[in-house]
Parts: C-alpha cells; sequence; structure tokens
C-alpha cells in the first residue's frame, strides 16, 4: 500500500520553511500532495493560482510531490484521498499548542488519519508567510526568505496588486 500524506497550508507565499518540510516529507512517504487551502474570508497576497504556480516551481526536484488546492474540512479532504497521515510543521513551541488542538480535532473527526509533526530546521525557526508578506508589502528584500522561483510570482503580484507597469 503507497503511503499518502497530505502537507496543508495557505502558502500564501511559500517560503523556505515550507519547501525545507515538503522535501522531508516527501523522503518520508511514498507520495506527498501539498494542499492549498482556500479560505474566501482572507485577503491573501498570492492568489491560489500563484501560489500553485509557486510551490509547482519549488517542488519540481521531487518527483513524489503533487500540488493542488481544497475547501472545506482537511480531514474529509484526507479521506476523500485515501490518506492516512497529515504532515504540519513545527517552528517553535508556540506553533506546538494549535497544532495539537487541530491534530486532535482531526483524529476525533476520523481516526483513519493521523497527523505528523515536523520541526523545521532552526534557520527557518522565525520564518512565515506573514512576515515575509510584510517585508515584501512594505518593499523589504524578500529574497532570502523564499525559494528562488518564488520572488519573482511576489513581485508579479506586488505589482499587480499596486497597479503599476512591470516594465517600468
Amino acid at each position: 500500500m503507497r503511503r499518502l500524506a497530505i502537507y496543508p497550508g495557505s502558502f500564501d507565499p511559500p517560503t523556505l520553511g515550507h519547501i525545507d518540510v515538503i522535501e522531508r516529507a516527501s523522503r518520508l512517504f511514498d507520495e506527498l500532495i501539498v494542499a492549498i487551502g482556500v479560505n474566501s474570508s482572507k485577503r491573501p497576497l498570492l492568489s491560489v493560482e500563484e501560489r500553485i504556480e509557486a510551490l509547482v516551481a519549488s517542488t519540481k526536484h521531487l518527483s513524489n510531490v503533487r500540488v493542488e488546492e481544497f475547501s472545506g474540512l482537511l480531514v474529509h479532504y484526507a479521506l476523500e484521498k485515501n490518506a492516512k497521515s497529515i504532515v504540519r510543521g513545527l517552528r517553535a513551541t508556540a506553533d506546538f499548542e494549535y497544532e495539537f488542538q487541530m491534530a486532535m480535532v482531526n483524529r476525533r473527526l476520523s481516526d483513519k488519519v493521523d497527523t505528523v509533526f515536523l520541526m523545521t530546521k532552526w534557520e527557518h525557526s522565525y520564518l512565515s508567510s506573514s512576515i515575509v508578506r510584510e517585508v515584501a508589502t512594505l518593499g523589504g528584500d524578500f529574497s532570502g526568505l523564499v525559494p528562488v522561483e518564488v520572488a519573482p510570482v511576489i513581485a508579479r503580484a506586488l505589482v499587480a496588486r499596486k497597479g503599476v507597469d512591470a516594465t517600468g
């Protein structure tokens, strides 16, 4: 039986920490779906299509990883895909409490799906998508916080958001 896992998130934008977790999870499972959760109540920096573009480009070296979007309850999506595991990244102890609660709720909804926690590398422990968004929207250099494939996607989104001509 193939071991399929889901790594969910908003990935707005994908960071070096996300890619670290994806790379390590891809070694633990036969197949990994990076699942972009769609939340209509949030105003993201990147559209779902831009996040898919960024993640596909950043994970092209991983043959067992695919990128999809989903909406609704994560555990229902995992069951629909016949995944037995949900992968969650942890940066610090502050992440654990929230992630533990989510894992317990998911277990209550279905005991057929387990949550696996992966600690990010220490050098990425301070990174979050919200920090990258803030640095990017305030004109800071975000290039060292995201994979090289993601930086141009963010730059295009910032230009489109401001309505500025990208050529000049």
